[in-house]
């Protein structure tokens, strides 16, 4: 399963912690290469009524795996679990 893992930042501009978030993933992506998206939660305005202040929000294969703060250990260990699916 592991070239079908899909990864979700929900994070807007400006926002110190989307920013760490997405230098882990970033990471975590060089060493297992799942597709990652990126989305500007201020371009959608469900998305910035749903998230607001919450973020980063990030998803892993459609579910809510992290928000705030991404562990690189815990984020690699899920990621990894798929991979060998």
């Amino acid at each position: 399963m592991g070239n079908s893992t899909r990864v979700d930042i929900y994070s807007r501009p400006g926002c110190h912690l989307c920013d760490e978030a997405k230098k882990v993933v970033e990471r975590v992506q060089r060493r297992f290469g799942f597709v990652l998206t990126v989305t500007n939660i201020e371009s959608d305005s469900e998305l910035e009524k749903e998230y607001g202040e919450q973020i980063p929000v990030v998803f892993i294969n459609g579910n809510k795996a992290f928000k705030y703060h991404v562990d690189e250990a815990a984020f690699e260990k899920k990621v990894k679990r798929l991979w060998k699916t």
